[in-house]
Order: C-alpha cells, then sequence, then structure tokens
C-alpha cells in the first residue's frame, strides 16, 4: 500500500511585506549613514593637516565605528535596491533593472571610496617602514586622503543621484504608489545630482550650495523609506500590473 506525499504550496511574499522589508532596510541605510557622516565629519578641521590627525589618534575608536556604519549603510542599500527592483519590475523592467545597477555602482564605489577612510590609520601608526616621513609629511598624508575620500563621496553620489531619479520616475509611472512619493524622489536624485556636480566643477560654490542641495534628497529618500515601511504598496493594483505587464 502506497501513501501519496502531499505537498503545500509555497507561499510568496506579498507586494506589501516586501515594500514594508524595504522601508525597514531604508531606514537602516538612513541611520547608520547618517551617523557616519557626521561623526566622521567631526574629525576634519578644514586645512590643519595636523588638528586632524590628532582628532583620529584620540579618537580611533569612533573614527572605526564610522567607517564600519558607512559599510553597514551600503549593505542595507544593495538590499534596498534588490527590492525594490523586484517590487518596481512591473511598471519598466529595464529602467527597473538599471536603476538596481546605478545602485549597485554607488555603493561599490563607495566601498573602495572607505579605504581613503581607513587609509589615515595606517599613515599615522608607527611602522617601520614609515621612518623614512616626518611628522609633518605622514599628517598631510592623512589629511590628503581624506580629501579623496570626499571626493570619492561626490562619484558614488552620482549614481545614487541617477537611482533615485529612475525610482522616482518608476514610482511616478506605477499604479500602486502615490505620485507625489515619485515626485520627492526625482527631485531627491535632482538635489544629489547638484551637490556632486558642483562640487566637481566649483567646491567654493558647492559648499554655499550643499546644505540647499541636501534638503530635496533628505525630504524625497526619507518621505520613500516611511511610504514603505508604514503603508508599503497596493497589493491588487501591484498584482494588475505584473498581469498586464509581466
Amino acid at each position: 500500500m502506497s501513501t501519496a506525499l502531499v505537498t503545500e504550496p509555497i507561499t510568496e511574499p506579498s507586494p506589501r511585506f516586501k515594500a514594508r522589508l524595504a522601508g525597514f532596510f531604508y531606514l537602516l541605510t538612513i541611520l547608520t549613514g547618517t551617523f557616519a557622516f557626521i561623526s566622521g565629519a567631526k574629525f576634519i578641521v578644514s586645512g590643519d593637516a595636523a588638528v586632524t590627525a590628532s582628532n583620529i589618534l584620540a579618537n580611533e575608536s569612533m573614527f572605526r565605528l564610522s567607517f564600519a556604519s558607512n559599510l553597514i549603510a551600503g549593505v542595507c542599500y544593495i538590499v534596498v535596491a534588490v527590492l525594490l527592483y523586484g517590487l518596481l519590475k512591473p511598471v519598466n523592467r529595464t529602467l527597473s533593472l538599471l536603476a538596481a545597477f546605478l545602485s549597485l555602482a554607488g555603493c561599490a564605489s563607495g566601498a573602495l571610496v572607505g579605504l581613503f577612510h581607513l587609509a589615515p590609520l595606517t599613515v599615522l601608526g608607527d611602522a617601520p617602514y614609515l621612518s623614512t616621513f616626518n611628522v609633518d609629511q605622514l599628517q598631510s598624508l592623512a589629511y590628503l586622503s581624506l580629501r579623496l575620500e570626499g571626493i570619492g563621496h561626490h562619484i558614488s553620489m552620482t549614481f545614487f543621484g541617477f537611482y533615485c531619479l529612475l525610482i522616482g520616475y518608476l514610482i511616478f509611472k506605477s499604479t500602486f504608489m502615490p505620485r507625489l512619493v515619485g515626485m520627492l524622489m526625482m527631485l531627491a536624485g535632482l538635489g544629489w545630482l547638484t551637490n556632486s556636480f558642483s562640487n566637481f566643477l566649483s567646491p567654493p560654490f558647492a559648499k554655499a550650495l550643499s546644505f540647499y542641495s541636501a534638503i530635496p534628497g533628505g525630504i524625497g529618500e526619507t518621505t520613500l523609506c516611511l511610504w514603505l515601511l508604514v503603508m508599503g504598496v497596493n497589493d491588487e493594483r501591484w498584482k494588475e500590473m505584473a498581469i498586464t505587464r509581466p
């Protein structure tokens, strides 16, 4: 006598659940990224390599924590990019894939830029091979490394700026999320791009503009994060679009 095996179908998580999961990781990205930015900026004294080096050596643990927080933010953002690709794929598969690629490229470049953040700890160390440099030279090298990190940050933010533009457009064209959220994300992308390219073209002008160009970025990404976390997406409309545009 044989017994038939009955297998239960595996139910895939709903789009709303995936959206809220994306919102959770988005929130982690914002929190850890903000902490890394604020804590990291405290070490740098503009134009003063000696004081900057002293700040780093006096607070090495916090300096390392700033790097770790930024790394965690990058990993969380990768999760967000993958989840948003799946959510926005029914709107336009090609643009959603391109947006995911831009986000991953930004995260990859950000990880490489992180090497410049850790470099001062090596330069300011007591390794024997550093004895050929005097103290002033080592402090200048450490300061230069942090300046290069800043430039690299603007390069990675260029990728994220275009990413936000595409995500905003896809949300605007979707029927399962508010158009206002899409518009705010497109403005966020323009804000990040303005900040990055102004730093490339005219650093003094960018410094005066930085606060204002960051406002739309902060508002747009925070709004999307909270909407995903609290509201998610409209399951019925998402499924309708997924069926009509497989």
